[in-house]
């Protein structure tokens, strides 16, 4: 336990170091987009970072297959903005208790990290949120098919990740990728993962 506790601290001071405001730019990933784009659709993700007693994870989803929309992936809680929503940060809390039943209450918001574009035309705003360590996922069937963690520390090694290619929308594409037990992270995902993981590493 003494490893897992050394573990989260120096990882929560590493991501304090960024708190409160937007992460830096990381030049080995695509060039973001700047924060007033207007183009494609307006999307925020929750990048949940959970405080485990055995140290700290980032809770993921799997897509359910009914879904329109990047149906089966691997993905952050979120969707799109809509009309209510103040903004990104308040469009990633209401989609995370939506999805996973997570009151934003729980969340104590450190940052967003670049905003990004997916092949099917969303723009993105990833919000990262440190956790509660009570909180337990309560999935909408209807959206969520499966809820899992892994550990941050896994995910925080950039040489992780890997350069694959995918075939979406009849087009191939170099995506970043990542493995955890049987599941296989890539596209937006890995990329915003990839993007923490090269923070976590400079800080």
């Amino acid at each position: 336990m003494k490893g897992a506790d050394g573990q989260r601290t120096r990882l929560l001071s590493r991501l304090a170091a960024t708190a409160p405001s937007a992460f830096r730019h990381n030049s080995g990933l695509p060039r973001p987009l700047p924060e007033t784009a207007s183009h494609g659709i307006a999307a925020a993700v929750l990048v949940p970072v959970m405080d485990r007693p055995g140290g700290l994870t980032i809770l993921l989803t799997r897509r359910a297959e009914t879904l329109r929309d990047h149906a089966g992936q691997i993905s952050f809680p979120g969707g799109r903005l809509e009309p209510g929503d103040s903004g990104p940060v308040a469009a990633a809390l209401r989609e995370s208790m939506e999805e996973i039943g997570l009151p934003g209450r729980h969340v104590r918001v450190l940052g967003r990290l670049d905003r990004c574009m997916t092949g099917t035309g969303f723009s993105i705003v990833p919000v990262v949120g440190l956790v509660r360590p009570l909180f337990r996922p309560q999935p909408d069937p209807a959206e969520v098919a499966e809820v899992f963690e892994v550990p941050l520390a896994h995910l925080a090694r950039s040489a992780s990740y890997r350069r694959r290619p995918r075939v979406a929308g009849g087009k191939t594409w170099h995506m970043h990728e990542i493995r955890y037990r049987h599941h296989h992270i890539w596209g937006a995902t890995a990329s915003i993962l990839l993007t923490l993981a090269r923070i976590l590493e400079e800080t």
